[in-house]
């Protein structure tokens, strides 16, 4: 059963993709969506659930916390270190790196893996919890599918490689979905996972997705597209919950 869902999230992801590859020419439409989608998901979705998983406590912070700023800091990092390696080989300055792109893609993929193990985990659970991780996953996979086209093309890489890497994360669902069939991931590691990658998210969004999206276009819509992002998330998780 476990399976079958996740081939709804499947389908779920790659229309997300559609979707952001349809819209450009409201390029600072997409860009202010997938910013609030991604806040949204980060403060409303993974964090809590990563200190729910993750409580336990490293010199009086919890390690879920401590995990986030973590993620915050190695994008940063990261990011620093592809832009002045390719400034050394005479890049001009401000040029976005698409390594970036495909390493933050990557841990969208990773996400929709984590996902899919969540969702066969709940249904080993029982049936209820089953389908409101589910309702959960297959819903928020639309904003998955839309952020990881849009991460990938935003710093420059080709149509074929953002492609790529949303078919990537359609599949990871189901990946992880199939995986429960064979082990089980334990709680703790998982939601220290969730809390790390939510800082990396956090950082793509505040730092780049959004002042790229108000930066030629500093419009109200934008705004109003960034607020709805984070407010369908909060639709998502409460109609889940």
């Amino acid at each position: 059963m476990a399976v079958i869902v996740a081939l709804g999230a499947f389908l779920m992801t790659l229309a997300g993709g559609w979707a952001a590859q349809r819209v450009t020419d409201r390029r600072h439409l997409v860009l202010g969506l997938a910013g609030g989608l991604m806040l949204g998901v980060v403060g409303l979705d993974l964090l809590p659930e990563a200190l729910h998983a993750a409580g336990d406590e490293v010199f009086g912070v919890p390690l879920a916390l401590l995990l986030f700023v973590g993620g915050f800091l190695v994008a940063h990092v990261v990011e620093r270190l592809l832009a002045v390696r390719q400034a050394a080989h005479g890049a001009e300055d401000g040029v976005r790196v698409p390594q970036v792109g495909l390493t933050a893609a990557a841990a969208m993929v990773g996400h929709s893996l984590a996902d899919g193990v969540a969702l066969g985990a709940a249904f080993q659970v029982g049936g209820g919890m089953g389908v409101a991780v589910a309702l959960a996953v297959i819903t928020h996979d639309f904003a998955d599918g839309f952020n990881t086209y849009t991460l990938t093309s935003l710093y420059g890489n080709d149509r074929r490689k953002a492609l790529l890497m949303l078919f990537a994360d359609a599949v990871a669902p189901v990946v992880g979905a199939a995986s429960t069939l064979l082990f089980t991931l334990p709680e703790e590691p998982l939601g220290a996972y969730l809390g790390f990658f939510g800082g990396v998210l956090l950082y793509l969004a505040s730092a780049e997705i959004l002042p790229e999206a108000h930066h030629k276009h500093p419009a109200l819509s934008t705004l109003m597209c960034t607020v709805g992002g984070v407010a369908g998330i909060w639709l998502v998780v409460g109609i889940a919950d």
